[in-house]
């Protein structure tokens, strides 16, 4: 079973590139355009891991965090997304299970290895890879 990533972005372009590089990597990604809509699919069925934008309408990437941190029994792993300049009281993710705030435009790749290291994903090297399909190098 795949790691289950919640996706809640209002710019759905944005949201679609994150999910392709997920679903690339071997992740199911489930893509929502408003806080609103994240926190209803996440209070339902709670993800393994999110990835949110900060402003959204609906409810704000923050107020999502919020949310569902006081309401469910166990804290997900929140990469929060926001325009760059946008700065964050420190105080507001104090209590909060954000691992980390990227800024627009951020880098797929750097966003993927960003959920692999919070998940415990290791990535196999090429070589480790021929090895275990039989198929060598040579």
């Amino acid at each position: 079973m795949p790691w289950k990533i919640l996706i809640a972005d209002d710019e759905v372009a944005i949201a679609n590139v994150v999910a392709r590089k997920l679903q690339n990597a071997g992740l199911e990604a489930i893509v929502t355009t408003d806080g609103q809509e994240a926190y209803e699919r996440a209070s339902a069925e709670p993800p393994d891991f999110i990835i949110t934008d900060l402003q959204m309408p609906g409810m704000s990437g923050l107020e999502l965090c919020q949310r569902l941190t006081t309401e469910l029994d166990k804290p997900i792993p929140t990469i929060l997304l926001t325009a760059k300049g946008f700065e964050i009281d420190g105080t507001s993710l104090a209590h909060l299970p954000i691992l980390r705030v990227m800024a627009k435009p951020f880098s797929p790749s750097e966003l993927l290895a960003n959920v692999r290291e919070a998940l415990g994903i290791r990535t196999a090297s090429p070589a480790t890879r021929f090895a275990r399909s039989g198929v060598t190098g040579s």
